[in-house]
């Protein structure tokens, strides 16, 4: 049996392949057709024309999808190996993290869905839900990995996870301040509309500080579920059916209705 496989582990690696091959393709094909620079665009400018901007949201679509199941599986996983009574603060971050994972899973829908250059307003909101909120589940998991070991999984891993959620926060710091730093030296002017930089303008530096930091940000949480991969190897998924009838309505079954021939009278 591959590693693949084994368990419920298809759910994570599934969730960071399928989602990195949406930013790569919109990335190239945007670059291709020259609808964006080829020197580190924002994410969201990638799949703002068209064609990409329909693969774009399809695919990111899936992800959030995925991203909803691969967070409902591990609060499962987290709720069979703690107990309330044994660890009250584990229990609750494991609620906590459900539904901030649920929240910045909705988040890709809205990102998916809005482009940058109709609604920026929404647009932003949903890439808040998306990173931010994202961000914050992270930090709840790495808690929740920190008072799980080495009971439950090595220190090593939870020295990984670690590591990915301060790449993260450091990534969204350096977004925010950049972001920040761009749009104060371009007053009265569009950025959210603009998809083509020149280099030595006006707030160049900025954005290429900011738009590789929402990179990062991006590499760095989607990275954070490959964590999940051999903690999903142990997990199986089974249904149980329980008929608890002959039959499937409360008629009397077909065959001995009144009505067909030979039936009682």
């Amino acid at each position: 049996m591959w590693w693949f496989q084994q368990g419920l582990c298809f759910l994570p690696t599934l969730l960071v392949v399928w989602t990195a091959a949406a930013f790569v393709f919109a990335y190239v094909t945007a670059v291709v057709l020259r609808h964006v620079d080829p020197l580190v665009p924002y994410i969201s400018d990638t799949g703002t024309m068209a064609p990409e901007r329909c693969f774009f949201g399809i695919m990111l679509d899936v992800s959030a999808f995925l991203g909803m199941a691969t967070v409902y599986v591990r609060y499962k996983q987290v709720e069979a190996l703690t107990s309330r009574d044994d660890d009250l603060l584990a229990y609750r971050l494991n609620r906590i993290g459900l539904f901030l994972g649920l929240f910045s899973s909705a988040g890709m829908c809205v990102v998916a869905n809005f482009q940058k250059t109709t609604l920026f307003v929404v647009h932003l909101l949903g890439a808040a839900l998306t990173l931010g909120v994202g961000a914050l589940y992270v930090v709840a998991q790495t808690v929740l990995s920190h008072r799980m070991q080495p009971q439950v999984h090595s220190k090593a891993l939870f020295h990984v996870r670690l590591a990915l959620t301060t790449w993260t926060l450091g990534s969204i710091v350096t977004m925010f301040a950049s972001s920040v730093a761009m749009y104060a030296s371009l007053p009265g002017v569009d950025v959210a509309r603009k998809l083509h930089w020149m280099p030595g303008e006006t707030g160049y530096a900025a954005h290429v500080v900011s738009a590789a930091s929402e990179w990062s940000l991006a590499l760095s949480f989607i990275s954070f579920f490959l964590t999940y991969i051999r903690d999903f190897q142990k997990i199986k998924l089974r249904a149980e059916v329980d008929v608890r009838s002959g039959h499937l309505y409360d008629d009397p079954p077909l065959e001995s209705s009144p009505l067909l021939p030979g039936g009682d009278t």
